[in-house]
């Protein structure tokens, strides 16, 4: 059954692949302009004309000449300093979609039927054998270095999920035909074609379903471990993928109410703060709400039940992390160099956020672009966006797993990770409690704790576990085969810091 399984994901995956050469592109003079901003049509035209009426099959010379003509206009209005008549409109995407002809975009349903059940069924028929199977872990090795484990298979999973990231967040013209086979999807649930964005979540949501069924299996004896794995799994479906779109249909701006500033980094970013004015009462609560979930939801919930309230059961990119990334988590790095590291660097990021968002308000309200005459808060939007909303969060965040382990971003660059680890650290009930005497010093809880604590010194120790990176995902007491972890909440005075 499982080699059934895994012919229909590699089979899926090769279709997939071989979608993206599955359409014709042919721009013509209707669509160029029915596509294009009649403001831009002038500017646009001289060099788009080169492509009328020429079909080609190659998508990444067709969308490469439109991102050309419109980079080089945008470049003689930054010589002239004409920057409110650039064009930042994505015309490559929006006329390599409209000028695709063939069998993607002829039969989006079948083929996309096709593929995804292809996908699930094999993922399901991988799966599901293991409920004959012992629950937990294996101590098999698979994994546990990606360089050497299964013929460097760590590092092309890796090379292959970071190369995804790079075309999704800076190349989606080069995905067209992966995005056109989500339009019916996307017109049922919001009413318009689909973006590069709602492919990822929508794969992002597959991901977490499927990878979530997994672990249900996998840990199926230990009740917190189900709790907390069909948490992720319903917060993503309904929450982060579901209700935007739905508001969207509504004419709502779209929102994922369990996100939270300074995640969400955009939150107080002025189209966004207009846009929810501008939808009344409803835009507004989502406004209010979001203040509200970060300045009272975090330090309140954090206080009683630790930062797992957040990272470990509602948060989008802990539960990737905690389904598709768990056969990666023991590749965390348990050094104290890498502890270092980390503190530094996930602070830092923090007050990156808090910084640019800064700016950002002192631009909304006074309407001046520069802090101080020479910090452009302008720029410091652009580079937190390009370095941490895309670099970090994204090709280095998720693309890593199989080579630096599941929380990467979490562990080292999530400023809303930071924020909760310092009221956890000094002001929670939250503890992992151990009993040094019970401790056989297996190992497995350090070897399998993704944020790379070393939790067997501590319970050699008998000492609670009160680190401001522990995101209480419970596995180490899950593997420990002598009960000597237990996640517990308390008296704060009783914590031993």
């Amino acid at each position: 059954m499982k080699n059934i399984g895994i012919f229909l994901i590699v089979g899926s995956l090769l279709l997939w692949i071989g979608a993206l050469f599955g359409n014709t592109f042919e721009l013509t003079e209707d669509i160029f302009t029915s596509e294009v901003k009649e403001e831009h049509q002038q500017l646009l035209r001289p060099e788009l004309e080169k492509l009328f009426n020429k079909p080609t099959n190659n998508i990444f010379t067709f969308s490469s000449t439109i991102k050309g003509a419109r980079e080089s206009i945008n470049a003689e209005f930054d010589k002239e300093k004409k920057y409110d008549q650039k064009i930042f409109e994505n015309y490559e995407l929006q006329l390599s979609k409209a000028s695709g002809t063939g069998l993607i975009s002829n039969q989006k349903v079948l083929v996309f039927g096709l593929i995804f059940s292809m996908l699930i069924l094999g993922a399901l028929f991988f799966i599901l054998p293991d409920l004959k199977l012992l629950p937990g872990i294996k101590n098999d090795g698979i994994f546990h270095h990606p360089g050497t484990s299964v013929k460097w298979l760590g590092i092309t999973l890796g090379a292959l999920l970071i190369g995804f990231y790079i075309l999704l967040y800076f190349f989606p013209h080069f995905i067209t035909n992966w995005i056109l086979l989500l339009d019916p999807l996307s017109n049922l649930m919001n009413g318009g074609n689909a973006s590069q964005w709602f492919l990822y979540g929508f794969l992002y949501t597959i991901a977490v379903l499927v990878m979530g069924i997994r672990m249900l299996i996998k840990y199926r004896h230990n009740k917190y471990q189900l709790f907390r794995t069909s948490s992720v799994m319903f917060f993503q479906l309904i929450f982060a993928f579901m209700i935007p779109e739905i508001l969207v249909k509504l004419n709502m701006p779209s929102a994922d109410l369990k996100n939270m500033w300074p995640l969400d980094y955009s939150f107080f970013f002025d189209y966004r703060i207009d846009e929810k004015i501008e939808a009344g009462t409803l835009g507004i609560f989502m406004f209010v709400w979001g203040i509200i979930l970060f300045a009272v939801g975090v330090p309140v919930l954090t206080y009683f039940y630790g930062k797992r309230w957040y990272c470990s059961w509602v948060c989008g990119c802990g539960g990737l992390a905690e389904t598709l990334g768990d056969p990666f988590r023991q590749l965390s790095d348990k050094s104290l160099k890498a502890w270092k590291i980390e503190r530094w660097l996930i602070h830092l990021v923090l007050v990156f956020a808090v910084v640019m968002t800064a700016g950002v308000l002192y631009t909304y309200f006074t309407g001046n672009t520069s802090i101080f005459g020479f910090i452009d808060t302008g720029s410091l939007r652009y580079y937190y966006g390009f370095a941490i909303g895309s670099i970090f969060s994204g090709v280095v965040g998720t693309g890593f797993y199989p080579l630096m382990g599941n929380r990467v971003w979490c562990r080292f660059g999530c400023p809303l990770a930071a924020y909760l680890g310092i009221v956890q650290r000094f002001k929670s009930r939250f503890r992992i409690t151990t009993n040094g005497g019970q401790c056989i010093s297996c190992g497995n809880c350090s070897t399998y704790c993704e944020q790379g604590i070393d939790v067997r010194w501590y319970a050699q120790r008998g000492q609670d576990i009160v680190r401001s990176s522990c995101v209480g995902c419970g596995i180490c007491s899950a593997v420990c085969p002598r009960g000597v972890l237990n996640l517990e909440t308390g008296p704060e005075a009783s914590r031993n810091i």
